[in-house]
């Protein structure tokens, strides 16, 4: 029992600090599960405009597929491996989705995947000879973890479960919210053929118009034949590898057999029931912008509710769009952090300082944060100047 609290106490105090493991995971729900890319040669098709294309793939109507994908995550992080106890997540071998799966902020996963239509859903994260597999069927969602021999379920009401919110977004969803985003601050063209899992497949390339993203192209390679996003490519100013690469290597969009949906617990399994959890949950994502979402509790004070006393306001538009949180109270030192994150904090915090006074800018390739001396934090997908400005001009 004093373990555990000690553990708990350590957990507790860790969170007061992991400022750049909440922007990894706001980049981890921002890009979602997608699948990678397989190419082989640029197939030879009729050309089409960037609005028929984003048009096919508002057509698209794919209820059922199977096939195996492949995701490389490059967030210009250290190893979180030391952090893995902290915060609860895979080192502890639960099955809990909301652990495990950040296992894919980093690193290159391969997993398989099948759908049969809004009700029916299997991901299978692998790992060697160890399975991690996440069921939706119906009411009810599964997730099995075999190195620990573990079961998280969880059981919803009136059709697919709250727990189905959390699921790794397909392509195509993944693909109609960044299409929903754009507006006159993106441009948007078509940017040739590929070939993806032996399919033929255009390629549709998204760009920020305005200077202070870090985003520096979206590319989705589309189905020629239905229209479903099949690759999906996120690429940082600051060059180098992708933040995300991720794309199937074998699609099929037959039915896959009902058997793929069923789950029963191995004999001896330990199950966690989570529905009994929710009631006490108290950092359910609250009000935070899309993509925004899961920052609640890395921050003292702060709710997740829009407006002031601890809330969130909304700064710009477009891929520049900054929010402001006020923690209302001074930012801790990183020298308090527990050992070992200290040294994963100084490694990505760079002080700044300016007319709001001084502070440090945790960075990602794709998600920066400022945290201020005085418990002020502006985050968002854009530059380190871009937060400073932001802070200098007091908003």
């Amino acid at each position: 029992m004093a373990a555990n609290e000690a553990r708990s106490e350590t957990r507790r105090r860790a969170s007061r600090y992991v400022v750049p493991v909440a922007v990894a995971g706001v980049a981890a729900a921002t890009i979602g599960l997608v699948p990678a890319l397989a190419a082989s040669g640029d197939p030879d098709l009729p050309e089409i405009t960037a609005q028929q294309l984003i048009e096919k793939i508002a057509a698209s109507d794919t209820q059922t597929l199977s096939g195996t994908f492949r995701i490389t995550t490059d967030l210009g992080l250290p190893s979180l491996g030391g952090l893995a106890g902290l915060g609860g997540g895979s080192g502890s071998g639960s099955a809990d989705p909301a652990e495990k799966l950040t296992e894919l902020v980093s690193g290159t996963h391969t997993l398989r995947v099948a759908a049969d239509g809004p009700d029916r859903q299997r991901l299978t994260l692998l790992d060697g000879s160890d399975e991690y597999s996440l069921i939706h069927n119906g009411d009810d969602v599964w997730a099995y973890d075999s190195k620990s021999n573990e079961v998280f379920h969880e059981k919803g009401e009136s059709g697919a479960p709250e727990a189905d919110k959390e699921l790794p977004g397909t392509p195509k969803e993944l693909a109609d919210e960044v299409l929903k985003a754009a507006g006159d601050t993106t441009s948007i063209t078509v940017g040739g053929t590929a070939k993806v899992a032996g399919r033929d497949a255009y390629q549709l390339v998204i760009k920020p118009k305005q200077a202070g993203s870090t985003v520096e192209s979206v590319k989705i390679a589309v189905d020629a034949a239905n229209g479903t996003p099949l690759k999906f490519t996120l690429s940082s100013v600051q060059g180098g590898k992708p933040v995300v690469d991720a794309g199937f290597t074998k699609v099929d969009f037959a039915k896959p057999a009902a058997s793929e949906f069923t789950f029963k617990a191995p004999k001896g399994a330990k199950v966690t029931e989570g529905a009994a959890e929710k009631g006490a949950d108290a950092h359910r994502p609250g009000e935070l912008p899309e993509g925004l979402k899961g920052l609640e509790g890395a921050f003292p004070g702060f709710d997740g509710k829009d407006g002031k006393d601890g809330g969130v306001n909304v700064i710009g538009e477009g891929w520049t769009t900054i929010a402001k949180l006020d923690t209302g109270a001074p930012a801790p030192g990183t020298d308090e952090a527990p050992k070992e994150i200290q040294g994963f904090l100084d490694s990505l915090g760079d002080e700044v300082t300016g007319k709001f006074g001084s502070g440090t800018v945790f960075k990602t390739k794709l998600v920066n944060a400022l945290l201020t001396d005085d418990g002020k934090v502006y985050v968002g997908a854009v530059t380190k100047d871009a937060l400073v400005d932001a802070a200098n001009a007091g908003k």
